[in-house]
């Protein structure tokens, strides 16, 4: 099962919000822990590949397609990945239910930890009010952390001159502006709820690019955060355990820091390419998969 064999292995991955077709994804660092990192199970917890960015203009540069193949390199290892879709990755939402080698689509899922308890794994998008009643301005906003992100990269490249470290202006503002705190409160109350009317112990998402880890009326509450900013991700150990890693911070003792390139050979994966056939230009997605493009264009066609 172990796709590298100096991996660190552990029982379950969650990983979230990577954005692959955006500028501000961190391709490079998700290599890196997941080449550090190896599991049975792994579950992306939504907004993988932004398909809102990819339907405005085609970015999908080589470092991206290098994280899905390195996904499938795993699946072929023996992995099993739980793809929930979030409203970035929302074109796949029609489709969820559907099985392709060891790879399942859902909106929602419970994982049952090896101690026993019982987490609604969710994205979290249906609790986000904007995204609901006004996907419009939700684009706005989208569109407005991308200008943010833009001058975050500028100041941390000035930053870095002065040898000073990676600072993020999202996350400072989140943690700073009333309102921001207010609606990160309000979200992780409701995401508990849902895992209440579940019946789950507890709920793992993601969607507000915020990690937390705490207890909320008796509810385990988690948040794996992002891979556009603070590069974060939880595993589960074996002994049902939680740990949050933060990358690249929490790099393994000897852990190359250097980006890995997984294999590219092509895998066709007809069901999915189907499955966003409405949303992406065929040839868009067969780049993203690694479908040699004649068989996309077929398969559209």
């Amino acid at each position: 099962m172990s796709d590298d064999s100096d991996a660190k292995q552990v029982r379950s991955i969650f990983i979230s919000d990577l954005h692959l077709g955006t500028r501000g994804a961190q391709a490079d660092l998700v290599l890196e822990f997941l080449r550090a990192y190896d599991a049975p199970q792994i579950y992306l917890v939504g907004d993988i590949i932004d398909g809102w960015r990819l339907k405005n203009g085609w970015y999908f540069p080589q470092s991206h397609n290098d994280v899905v193949q390195k996904l499938l390199r795993k699946v072929r290892k023996g992995s099993k990945l739980i793809y929930v879709t979030g409203n970035h990755d929302d074109f796949l939402r029609d489709f969820t239910g559907l099985q392709f080698g060891g790879i399942t689509l859902v909106d929602e899922v419970v994982h049952e930890t090896a101690d026993g308890k019982r987490l609604l794994v969710i994205h979290g998008d249906l609790f986000d009010l904007v995204v609901r009643n006004a996907k419009w301005l939700a684009l706005l906003g989208d569109w407005a952390y991308t200008v943010a992100l833009g001058l975050n990269m500028v100041l941390n490249k000035v930053r870095r001159w002065m040898q000073l470290p990676h600072w993020s202006l999202s996350a400072w503002a989140k943690a700073k502006v009333k309102n921001a705190v207010n609606y990160i409160g309000e979200f992780e109350t409701c995401l508990a709820a849902e895992a209440r009317r579940h019946e789950a112990d507890g709920v793992i998402c993601g969607h507000i690019h915020h990690a937390a880890y705490r207890e909320i009326d008796g509810l385990t509450y988690i948040n794996t955060g992002d891979w556009v900013e603070s590069c974060t991700a939880f595993v589960e150990h074996h002994d049902g355990r939680f740990e949050l890693i933060r990358w690249p911070q929490g790099r393994l003792r000897g852990q190359e820091t250097a980006p890995v390139v997984a294999s590219t050979r092509p895998i066709p994966v007809p069901d999915l390419v189907e499955a966003a056939r409405t949303t992406l230009r065929p040839l868009d997605l067969a780049r993203i998969l690694g479908v040699r493009p004649e068989t996309a264009d077929r398969k559209a066609r």
